[in-house]
């Protein structure tokens, strides 16, 4: 037999459906004998309540969704536990959704989240894709989102992010003073807003120091080790860069590697700087130079913003932005031999 719906259920039972909803949530304004006839006629017609699907204020999943673009990251990991920390403080559990930065993927996740799985969601985007109106549907079914790290500029909704731009331009500069003239800056997408801001950055910082930009020293990367290990490796051997900036953790690693393979010496052959979380960094050999962002902040900040607009929605600017600041640590990778 195939499942009913709610509003059918109550027509067969001559009730409201939220009379039939309040029984479900075992409200207690229900009497006991209206809550028995209910039960019994939905088992009878094979109903099966669905307890997250309800959008009436009074019923909550006391779920919210996270979406972020990989797991295998420090800052995700960390910005994570900042959510989650907050959550369960207010009887919340998370869901973790990776979209291993496939747009196809983020689209699906939020289509399914409308169901009434989540209460609503902490988003670090993928970015592959420019039309990202669907994520407009959210306001439209009262479902708060909030983004953090990896935004869209084209949607309002608040936001927690870091001084990206400010970061770079300190951390080019840094390699700029220790000596390199020939900085090479790897990226993964251009098009994300944290990749633009970097990058200017990265430029700005070249121009104040009299360096020419060059456009064959932005490398475009990808999210895989394989590729990376030949594009830089090209890099390394045709371009020869003094200096390399990482815009994400993974690319820093692929460098450390690519040198390794290579016998290129870190810091004596190439400096290398990048954005990393990475707890290990200090431990590596040589110790990683990182332009390091408050992850665990971010978290924070996030899940509180997510739930004020859970609790009081008309009290937060959807254009809120909350802005952190990284911190530039220095370590062997860019020291002077």
């Amino acid at each position: 037999m195939e499942s009913i719906n709610i509003k059918q259920l109550a027509k067969a039972l001559n009730l409201s459906t939220s009379t039939v909803s309040r029984a479900f949530r075992d409200n207690s304004d229900i009497s006991k004998e209206t809550k028995e006839k209910i039960l019994a006629k939905a088992k009878e017609l094979n109903y099966q309540p669905n307890h997250y699907a309800s959008n009436l204020r009074e019923q909550k999943s006391k779920t919210i969704a996270v979406i972020v673009p990989e797991l295998a990251n420090n800052f995700f990991s960390q910005a994570i536990n900042g959510i989650e920390k907050i959550a369960r403080g207010k009887g919340y559990h998370i869901l973790i959704y990776a979209t291993d930065d496939d747009y196809e993927k983020e689209v699906s996740f939020i289509r399914h989240l409308h169901n009434g799985r989540a209460d609503g969601i902490i988003m670090s985007v993928s970015g592959e894709a420019n039309d990202h109106t669907y994520l407009n549907e959210l306001s439209q079914k009262r479902l708060p989102l909030v983004f953090f790290d990896r935004v869209y500029e084209d949607i309002i909704t608040p936001r927690v992010i870091t001084n990206d731009y400010d970061s770079s331009f300190s951390a080019t500069e840094h390699l700029i003073k220790q000596g390199c003239k020939k900085i090479a800056y790897l990226v993964i997408n251009k098009n994300l807003s944290i990749g633009k801001f970097r990058m200017q950055g990265y430029i700005d910082a070249l121009a104040k120091y009299k360096i020419p930009f060059e456009d064959h020293l932005v490398v475009d990367c990808t999210n895989s080790y394989a590729k990376n290990s030949l594009i830089l490796k090209r890099l390394l051997l045709d371009i020869k860069p003094d200096g390399i900036f990482t815009s994400v953790e993974r690319l820093a690693f692929a460098t450390y590697y690519a040198c390794y393979d290579l016998k290129i010496s870190i810091p004596e052959d190439l400096m290398v700087i990048g954005f990393s979380s990475l707890e290990i960094a200090p431990l590596l050999n040589p110790s990683l130079t990182t332009v390091t962002q408050p992850a665990t902040k971010i978290g924070i900040e996030a899940a509180n913003l997510l739930f004020r607009m859970l609790e009081d929605p008309e009290e937060v600017n959807p254009n809120q932005k909350i802005v952190l600041n990284s911190k530039l640590i220095k370590r062997r990778s860019t020291e002077q031999i």
